[in-house]
């Protein structure tokens, strides 16, 4: 295995590499394609190849298929559990039909529900990390997280980390049992973790970071320039972001990190993973393809310097509206 610079995720004891591997996009989501269509073979040959060089943490969820996700890692893994570092995530109520009902499910008694059957589909005893998909508005987060840190006394979960929070909440599940991370969107485009104190909350209480679509859900690659370009079952065509006249408005800033990314020789891809990295925080790329895992592996290596780290927060500066990142079922879910 390649050596990739290793971190410690928050102050639990969790050390993962510097840079993850986003498997949403390697299935469909409820008949939907994400970043358009997947191949399982690719899909497989790219978990391989990422962990020959290095990025052995993988980051799922029951939600993604559902459940067809965590049975395609099972056939990359398999024979080889403990090189990986595997995170998951619950809380989408998934029927005993496997039906997703869209309801964020966060009782105790689904706790255990879903962590069986995330285990029985991954082929392991135990998974690295477990996250909460979304707080339950009607479940205290007391009760999720204090069934989560049952789950790891009986060995099952290693650390408990929750999603797309907020500080508030953040500061009530950690009284119950440390957090070893949140996971949140951020990239160029979504900033708001920086101005709602959740940053803040997490460096207080010593939880790590983890990044979510990093590179704008593939926007940043520079390859998508007018709204059709988006494949026609594509989930992004629904978001605000990638709409009407703020598409266009986008693109301009996309345009701007592109040539910023051409005067250091790097893909404007590279150079938002980097940036991430700067600040210290660990992105998860999404890919399902060999040669962007090795490009975006690479992006650890790249250093910015202060002017350059300057000259693109200058591009999109914090406050910069540009757009939402969800439709407004999606938007109603996040920072609670």
């Amino acid at each position: 295995m390649s050596s990739l610079k290793q971190v410690e995720l928050g102050s639990q004891g969790l050390v993962v590499p510097a840079i993850g591997l986003g498997c949403m996009g390697m299935t469909k989501i409820a008949g939907m394609d994400i970043y358009g269509q997947a191949d399982e073979t690719e899909a497989v040959a790219t978990i391989h190849r990422s962990l020959e060089l290095g990025g052995n943490f993988l980051d799922t969820a029951d939600l993604y298929g559902p459940l067809a996700n965590e049975r395609l890692i099972a056939k990359a893994i398999k024979g080889n559990r403990d090189k990986y570092i595997i995170a998951s995530k619950f809380g989408y109520e998934i029927d005993d039909n496997e039906q997703l009902t869209w309801r964020i499910n966060g009782q105790p008694a689904y706790v255990k529900k879903a962590i069986e059957r995330s285990l029985k589909n991954l082929g392991t005893d135990y998974i690295d990390l477990y996250y909460l998909h979304r707080l339950d508005p009607n479940t205290p987060i007391e009760e999720t997280v204090g069934a989560m840190a049952d789950l790891i006394k009986e060995g099952k979960i290693g650390y408990i980390g929750l999603s797309e929070v907020s500080a508030a909440t953040i500061k009530k599940a950690h009284q119950v049992h440390p957090l070893t991370a949140v996971q949140t969107e951020y990239s160029f485009f979504e900033r708001s973790v920086e101005e709602e104190g959740i940053l803040d909350a997490l460096h207080e209480l010593g939880i790590g970071f983890v990044a979510y679509s990093p590179v704008g859900r593939g926007f940043l690659t520079g390859a998508i320039q007018r709204p059709e370009d988006f494949p026609e079952n594509d989930f992004r065509r629904s978001i605000p972001r990638f709409q009407g006249e703020q598409f266009y408005k986008n693109i301009e800033l996309v345009n701007a990190i592109k040539a910023l990314a051409d005067t250091k020789g790097i893909t404007p891809s590279q150079l938002a993973i980097a940036w991430i990295i700067s600040k210290g925080y660990v992105p998860i790329p999404g890919t399902k393809r060999r040669t962007y895992v090795a490009e975006n592996i690479a992006s650890t290596e790249i250093m910015l310097t202060t002017e350059e780290l300057a000259k693109l927060e200058a591009i999109v500066p914090l406050g910069l509206s540009t757009g939402d990142r969800y439709d407004a079922a999606g938007m109603s879910m996040v920072g609670l």
